[in-house]
């Protein structure tokens, strides 16, 4: 099993859980990783185990197999494995067993278990299976204030660490915040630092997707309706800005909104007032509005695509996240996590895996690494994954000499990266047979987003399949 990326608060250890109903167990445990200065907490039954792991700082957790006296046939440690799995896939579990219930923790290892010790356990063995699976930090040097609390936002490169630090030093005040980076990059995680480390944290989160709402439903969806205001408007109903107040309203896809749709966003947000469809009641609210978008909005100013004003009032606070491509620090990390969380049985990403991730472009950004790790967990026929279980096996383009001269060359003046990106776009949709939804599935994007995308490279959109 790869080493899990811890996502507890990054100012505090990473703990280990044990679970066992025998006090000197427990204590003869405590004893030992006191020793080597490895931080511990303990439960005594079931039901305390799973209140222990909500706490993120829980990194690993030893557990018994048995909990009642006149059982051992292990079948409460499964259920206890099984439930944590559901809550906390990406935590690694050793089963501590008996002779008696050593077949179920072997049965159970094919489940997902990380390792088994049989009691009497040897110490050295114990604490180098620990040592093993206790999580990497996400990097070695980043800082972080504090308190800071991440959300389970996991990374390991300084590009996205600035960005992240951005997050926690605007967090404490009101201003809106414009998060800006490609589809699939992580700006959802950034909203969620912001909102968690805000004065407004126990208030709610609330996201929408304002670029995907049709301009029929935009002002019931932001502000509310009341009965009759429009077809199958049988009930009241309560906006965004509503539900939202005395919390966080992340409007995401900003930059895909209508000018209408801007002109009744901007009022409410200049103002804090607005109004339900179909009432002339004027309500208030009190909301820290987060924006984000993967459209250059100067860019769309300047063609009048985007309202200046609305521009200024959203961007007080611009925050770029990086695309995956310029940062191959988080790809192991991220790859490793996903695996965690996906895989129903033990998995892990052999060297060649690897080495082909770190080499791909990722038009799709984060999602599309998530995607390719779930589809490969679900298939791979092998525990150790390769590049062909994660679609990456495709022929690279050929050499620049042995292209054929008859090959029409795109009218589009490309940087390296986007030449990359452009090939791969063309390797997943050739993997496909040009069907541009299941292309637009396997990179992580929507369908219009990869036509917006195959546009800008110079690929020829009209000629690929539009219908699965």
């Amino acid at each position: 099993m790869a080493r899990p990326i811890f996502s507890g608060a990054p100012d505090r250890p990473p703990v280990i859980l044990i679970v066992d109903d025998d006090p000197a167990v427990v204590a003869a445990m405590e004893l030992l990783f006191a020793v080597h200065e490895l931080p511990c907490v303990s439960a005594s039954s079931p039901d305390e185990a799973l209140r222990r792991i909500e706490d993120r700082q829980v990194a690993l957790v030893l557990q018994d197999m048995n909990y009642a006296g006149d059982l051992t046939s292990g079948r409460e440690g499964a259920a206890l494995f099984r439930q944590i799995r559901a809550r906390r896939p990406e935590l690694p579990v050793i089963l501590m067993t008996a002779w008696a219930s050593l077949e179920m923790a072997v049965a159970l290892v094919k489940e997902g278990a990380a390792d088994y010790i049989e009691k009497p356990w040897d110490d050295d063995k114990l604490v180098e299976k620990a040592r093993a699976l206790l999580p990497v930090p996400m990097a070695q040097g980043l800082k972080w204030p504090e308190g800071a609390d991440l959300a389970g936002f996991v990374y390991a490169s300084p590009a996205v660490h600035d960005a992240v630090l951005l997050a926690l030093r605007v967090a404490p005040s009101d201003a809106p915040v414009l998060i800006m980076g490609e589809n699939g990059s992580g700006k959802d995680g950034i909203a969620s630092i912001i909102h968690q480390n805000s004065r407004r944290k126990r208030g709610p989160f609330v996201r929408v997707d304002v670029g995907a709402l049709p301009e029929t439903l935009l002002e019931a969806e932001l502000f509310g309706a009341e009965p009759g205001a429009y077809t199958g408007a049988a009930r009241r109903r309560a906006g965004c800005f509503e539900v939202a107040s005395g919390g966080t309203l992340f409007l995401d896809e900003i930059g895909n909104l209508s000018l209408a749709g801007q002109a009744k966003l901007l009022r409410v947000l200049q103002t804090g007032e607005f109004q339900r469809l179909g009432s002339s009641e004027t309500r208030r609210t009190d909301v820290r509005v987060v924006a984000a978008t993967n459209v250059d909005l100067p860019a769309a100013v300047r063609k009048g695509a985007f309202r200046e004003d609305l521009y200024f009032r959203l961007a007080v606070i611009e925050i770029r996240v990086p695309p995956l491509r310029e940062r191959p620090e988080d790809i192991p990390v991220l790859a490793d996590l996903f695996l965690a969380q996906h895989a129903e049985e033990s998995r892990e990403i052999g060297p060649e895996a690897l080495s082909a991730l770190m080499r791909h472009s990722f038009p799709g950004n984060v999602r599309e690494l998530q995607n390719r790790i779930r589809r490969a967990a679900l298939v791979a026929p092998a525990r150790t994954l390769s590049p062909r279980d994660l679609g990456l096996d495709l022929p690279g383009p050929p050499p620049e000499e042995e292209r054929e001269d008859d090959e029409a060359p795109v009218a589009v003046l490309l940087t390296r990266s986007e030449e990359e990106e452009r090939r791969q776009i063309e390797a997943v949709l050739d993997s496909v047979g040009g069907v541009v939804a299941r292309a637009a599935a396997q990179l992580g994007m929507s369908r219009q987003a990869l036509y917006r995308r195959m546009r800008r490279l110079g690929l020829a959109v009209e000629r690929r399949v539009k219908d699965a």
